[in-house]
């Protein structure tokens, strides 16, 4: 594949202690003595030399890298001024260029010696007609006019910079290879460039954005972070700068146009925005102070394209200046997918109805009126036709579908988008509207209309559209890899709406986003890739990913992630905590996309099955203790940052965990009328009150810079309402709430005495009567045991009365052991106790042997109320495995089985499968490659094989496998499918994910993106049937028979799987895992044999 980069040089001895992430060196902090050119520091008092003549957003550059190196070194570099001169003091010069081609507005001063640099613009006086007043400017840098010897970094752009094009003419730099190339740079030691100047650091752009990512490339180098303003990450002092010797050749980038949406910015942004700028006529100050840190931030990442905030705002109405300030940045405008012709939604709302008509956002009823809106929009954005980028056609009011049938709607959008080319042809009168950069974005319902027919002019971009859940709908097929306009793809970190908003914090799993966006660009999905990122604050660390991704996609493979995150952890932290945070953030991603925090109840996670809760708060409980760890050892300069990006959101994370998990052992102990309830409780309340101090900790950081970027609501949604599709109203609670609740009264003692037997796997206690045992009935069962099952199984001796008791529990049979095997319950010095039950295979009978050990419970208390007293029986299979067999054993009657623990896995004709890791709920995804490969009939193409050996003689095995919630990227005709077969069965062929019309999603989509798979209360779609009456060994045998399915785990049901969210732990593996060492208690292999609320 096409690399973005070329550099020549050899300087591994010398490379910087921090490097611009995934880029070549080309500067250096770290002193050398092989005589290289510096460039700042000590003894070195340098200048960037710069001609007036260059755009006005690359000499704004320029002085950021100037104050940059000064952050470094402690001195800034000045801005020289190579064009001074031919203007007499105090004489302003002004230069235009065609609107569509490029910004122009750049107007110099000349005094004193120094020239300042303006952009001028004039602002819309008018937002019904277009009209506008007397020219404004913005005031850039100021540059000094003398002698270029304290030359050190010469910088321009080819078209632009007569200084550029002298040292190219004069054979000092070659910028062919750059030439007419989109966003591309070239930076290189020269030596004699220009008289005075024995060597310089020279770079040339072929453009503005590839000049301005030139210079930014030295700053993320020395170690400042695109991220020092957004997130306050600290500069470290170095003793100098240093230029490397070779030449880098950089772009164009992979992506064209790589941007951020603003969107749902309400509470948190737009509440910021409130504390921090004045208000605008129309609403929140969204203004020309604010955006310019928007825009700076985009270019430090190497991005180029915006949608503006939409829900309250109007970007061109709010402030007037908006669109200058971004044209002059070189940041390229758009508007949502929603609205049309560079107008915002609300400015229809506020002033449509002054175009006449009848005032309806109906083009059928009111073309007249709309036209004339669409045209102002045009206008209004023609002198920044270089940086605009215009959304074509319309949905229905408020972001809804045409009230239109599909017949109706799609001859009306025919009619819209004919108008609007019409509109744009006559309003850039001398450009063919072929070359004035379009984008329809196929969301929803629109989708569904382009694939019946509708018609869509070859050089617009078709922007396909995920299902707001991070899953690519659809992408390129067939010809559609050929149309002009190319392709593009509107993703989401964010969302309102079904079946659950989620757009509190960062729950983007990095890994995820790498697999959908890889699809996209084999695909050719390539011209546009948007992000829709809330608020943007809380989402640092996905949307620099995502950006990188775009702008250099072949670079990073499917097992990229920790790498991009140790690149970026060494960035923003230094490599001492880098292997650390790498840990740390790349099993954040896995806990915080199992399930949407705005997603998670009581429900969720079983606390009575696999230790499937106490896992979980097991596996946050250390994720957390890592993250405070690095958090303790930084400065405390850089702790601001650390908190921000990393340490809330684990906190945070941890604590709406417990909150939920603890809340579900509330209601199981009330239900079991423990004692231990209202004590869990009060938990909770704690939990939830650190839940509002972590947020108040993040929002007083720094004098409060941040205050209410947290103010987003998260906990409490509403689960009565009843939805068509899901359960629980998908918009988010007005106000932070807990779960049910409930207290036992601690004052009396329960009928069935003072104590309590719960056991694992079960709601029921003993002795006493509860809906989850037979009335009357004394007797708990716990899962049975064997040499292949889990290692230890509990039993819960809990207080329910108000008198303390001592106990003994004392097995019929020494095989099993007991630990402890006696306590104290309840008064004022007992606790509630989990013993532990497992067995001693040497001293057990041997294999094969099926036996119920009978557990005696005994107490101190004289009764246990008017009932006999408890008993527990542990069933105990003894059972044998083939010497010679390798492969997963069942215990349980299941099996469970991660995806890429194959037996053997086989490729054809260049089609195979590839691992990747930390993808998904538990421990990776398993897909096909190459992703365009064609489908791949189950029985002959690659499959993946397990080993599996079976005790249970049935004939209905059930086979279910998650899935991720992939959806049908290749069109109704390839279908997601795959096979499935044991031994020499014919495969069966399920297709996982059913095809869906219009703008709908498929049966139980709704489900699968709440889940985080198909397979789970997603439906029965992927589970199969299959006849296991032979016991022993089978080989299980799995096909993907399109590119884009992944696997994440197995699960093979012989009549024991218990409910869970993640599925049974993983099974025991021979000739991997030795029997009598092999945990199997839980998914996550932790110890949690000490949780007990």
């Amino acid at each position: 594949m096409r690399s973005l980069y070329s550099f020549v040089v050899a300087v591994s001895s010398i490379l910087p202690a921090v490097v611009a992430l995934g880029q070549n060196a080309t500067v250096t902090t770290t002193k050398s003595d092989r005589g290289l050119l510096q460039l700042a520091g000590s003894g070195v008092d340098g200048q960037i030399l710069i001609s007036d003549q260059d755009w006005w957003g690359v000499i704004r550059a320029a002085e950021d890298v100037a104050l940059d190196i000064g952050k470094v070194t402690g001195k800034n570099l000045t801005l020289g001024n190579w064009s001074a001169g031919g203007k007499h003091q105090g004489e302003k010069r002004e230069r235009r260029g065609p609107s569509l081609h490029g910004t122009g507005h750049n107007e110099t001063e000349i005094k004193d010696g120094k020239t300042t640099v303006y952009y001028s613009y004039n602002p819309v006086t008018s937002f019904v007609n277009y009209t506008t007043g007397p020219a404004e400017r913005f005031e850039g840098p100021t540059l000094v006019n003398n002698s270029p010897q304290k030359t050190v970094i010469i910088v321009g752009t080819i078209h632009k910079s007569p200084l550029i094009r002298q040292l190219a003419q004069a054979g000092k730099i070659d910028t062919t290879p750059i030439l007419h190339k989109w966003e591309s740079f070239i930076s290189q030691v020269v030596v004699n460039p220009l008289p005075g100047v024995d060597r310089a650091l020279v770079i040339a752009g072929s453009d503005m954005r590839g000049t301005i990512f030139g210079l930014y490339d030295i700053s993320e180098q020395i170690g400042v972070s695109p991220w020092w303003w957004w997130a306050d990450v600290v500069v470290r002092k170095r003793e100098g700068v240093w230029a490397l010797p070779g030449t880098k050749v950089q772009g164009p980038p992979t992506v064209k146009y790589r941007g951020i949406f603003l969107n749902d910015e309400q509470p948190g942004l737009t509440n910021w925005i409130n504390s921090n700028y004045p208000p605008g006529k129309y609403g929140a100050g969204y203004n020309h102070y604010f955006y310019p840190h928007v825009f700076e931030l985009l270019l430090r990442l190497r991005a180029n394209y915006i949608w503006p905030t939409m829900w309250g705002s109007m970007f061109g109405v709010d402030d007037t200046a908006n669109q200058a300030i971004a044209d002059a940045y070189g940041i390229v405008m758009g508007t949502s997918h929603t609205e049309p012709m560079m107008r915002a939604t609300n400015e229809w709302n506020t002033f449509g109805k002054q175009y006449g008509g009848n005032g309806q956002w109906e083009f059928d009823t009111n073309n007249a009126s709309l036209t004339e809106f669409f045209t102002v929009g045009a206008e209004r954005a023609k002198p920044y036709g270089a940086s605009s980028l215009f959304t074509m056609a319309m949905r229905g009011n408020g972001d809804n579908a045409l009230l239109l049938t599909e017949e109706e709607a799609m001859k009306v959008l025919q009619d819209v988008v004919a108008t609007q080319r019409d509109v744009l042809g006559k309003v850039f009168n001398g450009t063919e509207v072929e070359d004035i950069p379009q984008v329809w974005c196929l969301y929803k319902e629109v989708q569904g209309y382009y694939e019946r027919g509708l018609s869509v002019p070859d050089d617009v971009t078709l922007l396909w559209a995920d299902d707001n859940w991070g899953n690519v709908r659809r992408l390129p097929i067939g010809n559609e890899t050929s149309r002009s306009g190319g392709a593009g793809v509107y993703y989401h970190f964010d969302y309102v709406g079904d079946p659950r908003d989620y757009k509190w914090i960062n729950t983007i799993q990095l890994e995820k986003t790498l697999e959908q966006m890889k699809l996209a660009h084999a695909r050719q999905a390539d011209r546009i890739w948007i992000v829709n990122v809330g608020d943007l604050k809380p989402l640092e660390i996905p949307i620099n990913h995502f950006l990188d991704l775009a702008y250099d996609t072949p670079k990073w493979g499917y097992d990229s992630v920790p790498t991009w995150i140790k690149l970026w952890a060494t960035r923003e932290f230094g490599g001492e905590h880098a292997e650390t945070i790498t840990s740390v953030l790349d099993r954040y991603g896995m806990y915080a996309a199992r399930r949407k925090y705005e997603l998670l109840d009581t429900v969720t996670y079983s606390v009575v099955n696999y230790d499937e809760g106490d896992a979980i708060l097991a596996q946050w409980d250390e994720l957390a203790y890592d993250a405070q760890h690095v958090y303790n050892k930084l400065d405390d300069g850089a702790k601001p940052s650390f908190y921000e990006m990393i340490l809330q959101p684990v906190l945070g994370g941890q604590v709406v965990n417990q909150i939920y998990v603890g809340a579900a052992k509330n209601r199981l102990y009330a239900l079991q009328r423990r004692n231990k309830a209202n004590a869990v409780i009060e938990d909770v309340l704690d939990y939830f009150k650190m839940d509002h101090l972590l947020t108040k900790r993040y929002h007083d950081l720094l004098d409060g810079k941040w205050n209410h970027m947290l103010d987003q609501t998260h906990l409490g949604y509403d689960l009565s309402w009843k939805g068509a599709l899901f359960e629980g109203y998908w918009q988010q609670p007005m106000r932070n709430s807990l779960p049910a609740l409930s207290y036992v009264q601690e004052l009396e003692t329960s009928l069935a005495g003072n104590i309590g037997v719960a056991v694992e796997a079960s709601n029921a206690t003993v002795s006493g009567d509860d809906a989850w045992h037979p009335n009357s009935g004394v007797t708990l069962v716990l899962p049975p045991m064997s040499p292949y099952g889990p290692k230890t199984r509990w039993i819960e001796i809990y207080a329910r009365g108000t008198s303390g008791c001592s106990w003994n529990i004392t097995p019929w049979s020494d095989y099993v052991v007991v630990s402890p095997s006696s306590g104290y319950t309840g008064g004022n010095n007992g606790s509630d106790t989990r013993v532990h039950v497992s067995i001693n295979w040497s001293k057990a009978p041997p294999p094969t042997n099926t036996t119920t050990v009978n557990i005696n419970i005994t107490s101190s208390c004289a009764d246990w109320g008017n009932y006999p007293a408890p008993m527990v029986q542990v069933p105990v299979q003894n059972v044998a495995a083939a010497k010679d067999f390798t492969g997963f054993v069942e215990s349980d009657k299941h099996i469970s089985i991660e995806a890429e623990h194959t037996s053997r896995n086989s490729a054809i004709n260049g089609v195979s499968y590839t691992t990747l890791p930390a993808y998904g709920r538990t421990l990776s995804g398993v897909t096909l490659i190459p992703v365009l490969a064609p489908s791949q009939p189950a029985g002959t193409g690659p499959v993946l094989e397990y080993d599996i050996f079976t005790f249970t003689n049935t004939s209905a095995a059930n086979v279910t496998l998650f899935l991720s919630p992939s959806l049908n990227q290749n069109g109704d005709a390839r279908p997601l499918k795959y096979g499935i077969a044991f031994d020499d069965e014919t495969p069966q062929v399920r297709q996982f994910v059913a095809n869906a019309t219009g703008g709908n999603l498929p049966k139980g989509w709704n489900q699968a993106v709440a889940d985080g798979i198909w397979g789970l209360s997603s439906g029965n779609s992927t589970t199969t049937k299959h006849d296991l009456t032979k016991t022993g060994k089978h080989t299980l045998k799995i096909w993907a028979v399109e590119p884009g399915v992944v696997l994440q785990k197995v699960i093979v049901d012989l009549g024991g799987v218990r409910q869970s969210y993640l599925g049974p732990p993983e099974s025991f593996r021979a000739g991997t895992d030795k029997t009598g060492e092999y945990g199997g208690t839980n998914f996550a292999g932790l110890d949690v044999k000490d949780v007990l609320w």
